[in-house]
């Protein structure tokens, strides 16, 4: 999906429920889904200001055809507020949405509950304010997202943007108000406890879903002995290409790694693998379908995952789900996930030599790596398929909406804890 993890499980878990038999409706922004036609979408355009200063597109900004539009209230905090450097979408979506949400209960619709996915803009109290239990998902804190940008800073004027960037303290507020935090890992609920303020028992864990019958092995296509993939972009410190990188270059010279990343002639990952003799070992493949990157996964003899930090880790669980063994570091979510599925070995954070010995680990015993594999697709299936998922969060929904509906305040719930 255009919009990354938020809007694969925005897809995913509109259409399990479609399936459970519920009414879905979504009201979305731009970068748009690929269709639902198990829902019903309201796309809430907005001008996209934010991207045409990013991108230098500053000749786009005023639209030839109604120049003035630019004039709305919404349209124009979105273009004064994306000037000065600070993101305005989650806030302006939030207040589009609330309004469209208004003008269909004028019309005399109906809504049960809100499910907010990691907007959390001021626009959802509106929402709880007509009587409405608002739900969020939160993936990880937007606080881990700063700290990876801080990283990257080089000067005073990159940090000062990335101060400015960041909706931190609006999505801190409107969290700790909502009725519940649904997450997807102990990892990211302690996370979100610690740095936006949640009071644990609003917090529950549900982890992430997969679509384990599309991500699913296959007898047709031959896994190879000495190609290692990795699913994870450059630019974020947080998924430790740097250190995978090196870790190549402790390994055989027979071994390749497959790299899911942006193929431009500048992608600093090519200066890397250059400086430690590997670049010939390296292949990027750009922006892949969903079609090839299964492919990938069922062709890699295994999957790296050298994150740095994750709320999930859905690369690792795609692999296992495709017969893949998995190397994974042992940073944020990714030991629980290894631990529930058993598909893999971990390795140290930020030690690209403990990386390699995991994946020398698995190429030296081809049993082992296949009793991995074959463990880490069963379990996949068995704890971690979208229906499973789907059917426990609307149980937690027909809870918002049983406790709203009696009046009580959700926060009391004493089933409401983190890891239930």
């Amino acid at each position: 999906m255009n919009s990354g993890g938020q809007g694969i499980y925005l897809w995913f878990l509109a259409r399990e429920l479609a399936r459970m038999g519920h009414d879905v409706h979504v009201f979305v922004g731009p970068p748009y889904p690929d269709p639902m036609p198990f829902a019903r979408v309201e796309r809430l355009p907005n001008q996209q200001f934010w991207a045409k200063w990013v991108l230098d597109q500053t000749d786009q900004i005023i639209p030839e055809h109604n120049p003035f539009q630019v004039l709305g209230p919404l349209n124009f905090y979105e273009l004064a507020a994306s000037r000065i450097g600070f993101l305005p979408e989650p806030f302006a979506f939030s207040v589009r949405a609330f309004r469209q949400l208004a003008r269909h209960l004028r019309a005399g619709e109906r809504f049960d509950i809100v499910h907010d996915v990691q907007c959390l803009g001021y626009g959802l109290l509106g929402m709880q304010a007509l009587g409405l239990p608002v739900v969020t998902t939160v993936h990880h804190p937007l606080t881990v997202d700063r700290r990876a940008s801080f990283i990257r800073d080089e000067t005073l004027e990159d940090a000062i943007g990335t101060m400015k960037f960041y909706p931190i303290g609006m999505q801190a507020f409107v969290a700790r108000r909502l009725d519940c935090v649904f997450t997807s890992s102990e990892a990211s609920a302690r996370q979100i406890v610690q740095d936006f303020g949640v009071r644990p028992e609003r917090l529950r864990n549900v982890r992430n879903g997969l679509d384990t019958e599309f991500f699913s092995p296959s007898a047709d296509v031959e896994r190879s002995e000495s190609n290692l993939l990795c699913v994870g972009r450059s630019t974020d410190p947080n998924k430790g290409i740097r250190t995978l990188i090196h870790a190549l270059s402790r390994l055989p010279a027979h071994l390749t790694l497959t790299l899911v990343d942006d193929d431009s002639p500048d992608n600093q990952v090519r200066q890397w693998a250059r400086e430690v003799g590997v670049l010939d070992r390296l292949k990027l493949t750009g922006r892949v379908s969903s079609d090839e990157l299964v492919r990938l996964y069922r062709e890699a003899v295994a999957v790296v995952v050298p994150s740095r930090y994750e709320g999930f880790g859905l690369p690792a669980v795609e692999a296992m789900a495709c017969g893949a063994p998995v190397v994974a570091t042992r940073a944020g979510a990714l030991i629980e996930v290894m631990q529930l599925t058993g598909g893999g070995v971990l390795a140290e954070r930020d030690d690209a030599d403990s990386i390699a010995a995991g994946v020398r680990t698995l190429l030296e015993n081809r049993e082992a790596r296949a009793l991995m594999a074959k463990h880490g697709r069963e379990r996949v299936v068995e704890r971690l398929s979208w229906p499973g998922v789907a059917a426990a969060i609307a149980e937690i929904y027909a809870e918002m909406v049983e406790a709203r509906r009696r009046g009580r305040p959700t926060t009391m719930m004493t089933s409401a804890s983190v890891g239930n």
